[in-house]
């Protein structure tokens, strides 16, 4: 039997595969990344808001390079490379998502050059916008992946994964400016950056979960009425537009969670009920 995560398709397609094609010349800041990837479209969604020179690097995660793991020995992705001086003979390794995306918005703070920082400068709304970037994290992505790989075997039924799911994007959009469009309103960023990549795969749930996401489209009460203008804002990003690949793409990548047949950490974390890595 093929498997199921080492058969994907090796590239990305449609506006992400532009996007990877403009950033293919060798550069001293690489990202390593693979298209399926929503850790990796955090990161390259962040590079693309502050427009940051970059070599973007398709690799499988799953057919690791023995030249990668030498760098990364963990074998995650994203991995930026970061250079060592201004030569940028040699890199050293940054993963995690989240703290690639810090490090991107700290290393490159011009904002001449790089535009508006991703975090907000003030001590507090810094350390409150860290707080729902960790809710995001250890709440609203296990939740989706719960949904997503629920089967009829499953000691929990289809509803009670929606109605968690909801529950934690409910809590998380009560604490959005009540303007908007974004979390902090007028402007992006890494809270509503953290949740994209998810935002833009909750067709997933529609495509393969009976009764779907459940979340009105429009209407509702207020709560999802300021959902749906936050979820409106992101699928106009243009960041988060060129960083996503032709939806069939997906379809073919995520059956093997909607089947629960995947070997990826996540989907192994979320059978077992554990933190994902």
């Amino acid at each position: 039997m093929a498997n199921v995560d080492t058969s994907l398709p090796p590239e990305p397609s449609g506006a992400a595969a532009a996007f990877a094609a403009e950033h293919a010349a060798d550069h001293p800041l690489k990202l390593y990344g693979g298209w399926f990837c929503p850790f990796v479209q955090r990161a390259w969604i962040t590079i693309h808001e502050k427009n940051i020179p970059h070599q973007y690097v398709e690799i499988n995660p799953y057919k690791k390079d023995p030249d990668f793991l030498a760098m990364n020995p963990r074998g995650l992705i994203p991995t930026l490379a970061v250079p060592v001086d201004e030569a940028g003979g040699a890199q050293k390794p940054l993963y995690e998502s989240v703290v690639v995306c810090e490090y991107l918005d700290d290393a490159y703070s011009d904002e001449d050059r790089y535009g508006r920082r991703l975090l907000p400068s003030d001590p507090y709304q810094r350390a409150r916008a860290r707080l729902w970037i960790d809710h995001i994290g250890t709440r609203i992505i296990p939740a989706f992946y719960k949904f997503l790989q629920h089967t009829p075997e499953k000691p929990y039924s289809i509803e009670q994964a929606r109605e968690e799911f909801q529950g934690h994007i409910r809590t998380l959009t009560e604490q959005m400016d009540p303007t908007g469009p974004w979390f902090l309103g007028e402007h992006i960023s890494l809270v509503d950056i953290s949740l994209a990549p998810w935002a833009k795969r909750l067709f997933l749930l529609d495509h393969y979960k009976s009764g779907g996401l459940g979340i009105p489209q429009s209407g509702g009460d207020g709560t999802w009425q300021r959902w749906s203008k936050w979820y409106d804002a992101i699928g106009h990003r243009q960041s988060v537009r060129d960083t996503w690949s032709d939806d069939e793409r997906y379809v073919i990548a995520y059956k093997r969670y909607a089947d629960d047949t995947t070997n990826s950490l996540v989907g192994q974390a979320t059978r077992q009920g554990k933190r994902l890595p």
